[in-house]
């Protein structure tokens, strides 16, 4: 998948390198996502952005403008956020659920969304979507799951 991550500190670069092992095409920059800044979105799939980037509705009509469809978030909280905004909009949203917040981890988590969207299935525990679904109902933490929510 096409995916520019924002605000991305050195020691995450590495760690998303080497999560990621070339499968999917990154743009990795440090500029924190704004009203400036969405234009390196244009043509991505997908948005990686960091707890400190604001998503509200005004930036995410500008990425689902820009041809966005999913959006992770490095980091379990999505306050920072607008979900039912981004429900409205179609927009898909996932976060690094896990328990285990270290920089690798969070790389991982990130990857492992990738994958599980590129695949067509929903990201299971890490889906933050306000839709309600099987993997919400049934209260599944497997990572993947086909359903609804891929892309």
């Amino acid at each position: 998948m096409k995916a520019v991550a924002y605000s991305i500190k050195a020691q995450e670069k590495e760690c998303l390198a080497v999560a990621n092992g070339k499968k999917h095409d990154l743009t990795l920059i440090s500029n924190e996502l704004n009203v400036q800044t969405m234009s390196y979105a244009q043509g991505k799939e997908v948005v990686i952005v960091s707890p400190y980037d604001i998503l509200n509705q005004e930036i995410l009509g500008g990425l689902k403008n820009a041809g966005v469809k999913h959006i992770i978030t490095r980091c379990r909280n999505t306050t920072h956020i607008d979900l039912k905004a981004a429900t409205r909009m179609g927009l898909k949203v996932a976060n690094a659920p896990d328990d285990d917040q270290s920089v690798a981890s969070i790389a991982k988590q990130t990857i492992r969304n990738l994958n599980a969207w590129e695949a067509g299935k929903c990201v299971g525990k890490a889906c933050c979507c306000q839709n309600v679904c099987s993997v919400a109902v049934m209260g599944d933490t497997s990572p993947y799951q086909q359903g609804s929510h891929g892309k």
